[in-house]
């Protein structure tokens, strides 16, 4: 019973997190989609500054909930749709056992002219309960739909 409590209680404030970001940054250019391969998950952007962003994820292979402050960067010579981002956040994990890690987010990404947005990323972390273990097979293909075009989004050529 306990454990069922503890779940309801980190999605509310999940989900509350994330509706009251989207509410207070009222920034332009969040986006929502799924993320394919070693951990599938559903997962979103949420601008909050010029270059930083919130990167929330729900998995699904082994439930959990995440959110990495992620920051973008363009090439200088580069495509404009085309960007990189290092970002770092924690990871909830429930099941047969509660995990928490801290994980990196690094990943790359192209926006194109139509609201969709394709990405590969790599989020290798530590995870800190029952033992302290690396782990770096979290890798994964994203595809995004992009919400409210405005300032944020630099279209590619």
């Amino acid at each position: 019973m306990k454990t069922i409590s503890r779940v309801l209680i980190l999605k509310f404030l999940f989900f509350f997190f994330l509706l009251t970001s989207i509410n207070s940054f009222g920034q332009s250019n969040w986006e929502a989609g799924v993320r394919f391969g070693d951990n599938w998950s559903v997962e979103a952007t949420i601008p909050i500054g010029t270059t930083p962003r919130l990167h929330p994820a729900v998995y699904f292979d082994r439930f959990g909930v995440a959110t990495y402050f992620d920051w973008m960067f363009a090439l200088s010579d580069g495509p404009s749709g085309l960007k990189f981002y290092p970002g770092v956040g924690p990871e909830f994990y429930f099941g047969d056992r509660f995990d928490v890690a801290v994980a990196g987010d690094f990943g790359v990404e192209y926006a194109f002219k139509f609201p969709m947005t394709i990405g590969f990323d790599w989020r290798p972390g530590f995870r800190l309960t029952n033992d302290v273990k690396w782990k770096s097979n979290n890798w994964g293909f994203i595809v995004r739909y992009r919400f409210k075009e405005g300032a944020k989004f630099v279209p590619a050529n």
